[in-house]
């Protein structure tokens, strides 16, 4: 069944909440490596929780993550992975971003059937925010059934987590501020953000 707006807001405010305990207030930094709609498990009250914590690796405060395997899934991967090799919070707050937008949207981060413009779900939405039209963006299954101001911060969020820089990325609580309205979102120029300044590995494997 679809979920309606109001059960994914609360379900992506829930996967931010666990991603900032992982990142910032457990006694160690824990990395989760797969960040992806199909790690997010819900209760019977509908509350989202990261699951399947196989791939993720500890460090301490303050520490400079290793070099490490490339391990993730395809369309969650941060772009720098191809040039570091390192898998950081940084990369934790890419994946994230991509789910922001997948369930917004309700598609795949990447869907290789589709026409080139659409192929790669945050380069669409960065498009259509560039030309004023993010919320064309939204799951066309909800109608008008979602709170406008809502959809457009999970939409720029999408984005913003999604920049090719890491450290332009927002970090965990930055965005459970957002998602909570303890913080407003800034005044953003779209069109200087830089979603990719290489290839990637999502652009190689394609």
């Amino acid at each position: 069944r679809s979920l309606s707006w109001e059960q994914r807001f609360k379900i992506l405010k829930g996967i931010a909440s666990g991603l900032l305990y992982l990142h910032e207030e457990w006694e160690q930094v824990v990395v989760h490596r797969d960040v992806k709609a199909s790690n997010v498990l819900l209760d019977g009250d509908l509350n989202g929780r990261l699951g399947d914590f196989g791939l993720s690796r500890l460090y301490e405060h303050g520490a400079n993550p290793k070099t490490i395997q490339i391990v993730g899934s395809f369309g969650y991967m941060a772009s720098e992975f191809s040039r570091t090799w390192k898998s950081s919070t940084s990369a934790n707050v890419y994946s994230y971003g991509a789910l922001l937008l997948e369930v917004a949207y309700r598609r795949r981060p990447i869907e290789l059937e589709r026409h080139c413009e659409e192929m790669v779900l945050v380069e669409l939405v960065h498009s259509l925010w560039k030309d004023g039209r993010i919320l064309d963006a939204m799951d066309k299954r909800l109608g008008n059934s979602y709170v406008v101001e809502e959809a457009e911060l999970v939409l720029k969020l999408g984005v913003l987590c999604s920049q090719a820089a890491p450290e332009s990325r927002p970090n965990m609580r930055q965005l459970t501020q957002y998602l909570d309205h303890d913080a407003s979102l800034p005044d953003l120029e779209c069109q200087n953000l830089v979603i990719q300044d290489d290839p990637g590995l999502d652009q190689i494997i394609v």
